[in-house]
């Protein structure tokens, strides 16, 4: 397929604007996807190559917030090892399951969370203790949220956050960068099978890995620096995002 400068002049600036909103809260996956699609890439090839931008702004994110120490090593490590293969075997569940009832699902649990987190002032100041308890929590996590990364997607860094937040104690800076490597984990087993199976526009989708990487650097940093209001924020406007595109896919698309 022929990359024209058109396709690149409407990828890149919303690759970007992805990443940067992803590194912060998650949910980037819902700008940079129909991104793609607006290019005219059909749609595995779209996911692939949405796949190999975002993963590198994802890992451009975690680079960012472990040098701003707020990546907890061994919360984030166990819950790698239950997001990488959770993702790869949600992707296969996803190829022998009715889509279309995940996303009634999905519009029915995702305003419940988006009350929740706009009404709920209770998350903690500071991560509490890691206990095994809540480290075990962690591995859970992200098996969870791995298999609904390569199931269905759109959120995934969002509900890592107040997963890690709510259930194991994180603050809510810490529990965005720990999120990075758990979501990079889940991104890049779905990667490996797009690229294995010939689905990446590497001429469209190299120019969008330099500008996710910027974006997901300049969004850690400003997460960093504005702290937990700015999270909230920006997670909470992904979550709308991700209520109309399931509206819309149900209701008009469909």
């Amino acid at each position: 397929m022929e990359v024209t400068l058109g396709m690149l002049l409407t990828v890149c600036p919303l690759v970007f604007l992805a990443s940067m909103i992803d590194s912060i809260a998650g949910g980037g996956g819902l700008i940079s996807l129909p991104a793609y699609y607006l290019a005219g890439l059909p749609p595995a090839l779209a996911a692939g190559s949405n796949k190999f931008s975002a993963c590198f702004g994802t890992l451009a994110a975690t680079l960012r917030y472990a040098r701003g120490k707020k990546i907890l090593l061994l919360p984030a490590l166990l819950a790698v090892a239950g997001a990488f293969p959770a993702s790869y075997l949600g992707a296969e569940v996803l190829k022998r399951t009715d889509e279309a009832l995940v996303r009634k699902i999905m519009l029915v649990a995702i305003p419940v969370v988006a009350g929740i987190v706009a009404f709920k002032r209770d998350t903690p100041a500071k991560t509490r203790k890691m206990t095994i308890a809540r480290l075990g929590l962690c591995f859970l996590i992200g098996l969870g949220c791995g298999f609904y990364d390569g199931f269905f997607g759109p959120g995934t860094g969002t509900f890592l956050i107040i997963l890690f937040t709510w259930v194991a104690g994180m603050d809510i800076v810490s529990a965005s960068g720990t999120a990075k490597p758990v979501n990079l984990a889940s991104n890049a087993a779905a990667m490996v099978s797009m690229l294995l199976g010939g689905y990446v526009l590497f001429p469209l989708a190299v120019p969008a890995m330099a500008c996710s990487v910027a974006g997901g650097w300049l969004g850690s940093k400003m997460a960093l620096r504005v702290g937990a209001r700015l999270v909230r924020f920006v997670m909470l406007g992904v979550l709308v995002m991700l209520i109309a595109k399931l509206a819309y896919d149900w209701f008009v698309a469909a």
